[in-house]
């Protein structure tokens, strides 16, 4: 039986993985908002070459993931009896070299969309439509549900972790629980793609999103009512060119 005990220091040490995971996520979100917070918001790969995007794109998911990430790797702490700090480094560098893998197709569609911008506003509108109805039909769907169970109630993952033998633990873990937060969250990543990856506003709104689905009571509701959003954004788009103003040409593209 495993026993747990002490008092406010040992509360501290065992908080200490989380805290500093919400130290980097600020850190990040402050060097998004100096430096590409006055920057027009619309879908493409903003000038920037593989390489750079990538780079731009890890230190946008460092900001908007580690925060409702910030509980599963308090959790995975407390199996971690020595060397706590360098190997929860480890396990998070894994976690976001997963998210920063993703970086590749994101760039990919994200070129896609640049390249539908110049397209006639009907085509656009009916990318827009395309993507905001693949992203909500995932939202519904066995597999995203089993992903965000397994974002929400870790205990299982942290059984299987503690399995994992030799030094390659911290790492295995960290991609492990990073693939199972990419199956929750790349439909919602895709919405960021039409509104504009650079789009700070939609990017406070997703993280939202994303941590209420993972932490709140009712975050399996909210995935499903998100997703029931994005399928009537698919239809009401083209009635209302605004909600995708890059593609469409319907002008708010600052938003």
């Amino acid at each position: 039986m495993v026993r747990v005990s002490g008092g406010p220091a040992v509360a501290r040490h065992r908080t200490a993985p989380a805290g500093l995971l919400l130290v980097a996520a600020a850190a990040a979100w402050v060097w998004l908002v100096t430096r590409w917070g006055g920057m027009e918001a619309t879908p493409g790969t903003m000038g920037l070459n593989p390489p750079l995007f990538l780079g731009v794109w890890t230190l946008m998911i460092a900001a908007m993931m580690l925060p409702a990430t910030a509980a599963v790797a308090a959790l995975y702490a407390r199996t971690i009896t020595a060397h706590r700090v360098s190997r929860m480094a480890v396990f998070t560098a894994a976690y976001v070299l997963v998210w920063a893998a993703a970086g590749l197709p994101a760039y990919a569609l994200s070129v896609g969309l640049g390249r539908a911008a110049n397209l006639p506003p009907q085509a656009g509108t009916a990318v827009a439509a395309a993507v905001f109805a693949v992203s909500g039909v995932y939202q519904l769907t066995p597999l995203k549900d089993r992903c965000l169970a397994k974002c929400r109630s870790p205990l299982g993952m942290m059984l299987r972790y503690a399995s994992y033998p030799g030094p390659s633990r911290d790492l295995r873990a960290g991609a492990h629980h990073g693939v199972f937060c990419l199956g929750c969250c790349w439909s919602l990543m895709a919405l960021l793609a039409v509104f504009g990856v650079m789009n700070l506003w939609a990017m406070v709104v997703l993280t939202a999103v994303i941590t209420v689905e993972k932490l709140a009571p009712a975050g399996q509701l909210v995935a499903r009512g998100v997703g029931i959003a994005s399928i009537a954004l698919a239809v009401a788009v083209f009635w209302v060119p605004a909600l995708a103003p890059g593609l469409t040409g319907g002008g708010m593209t600052g938003m």
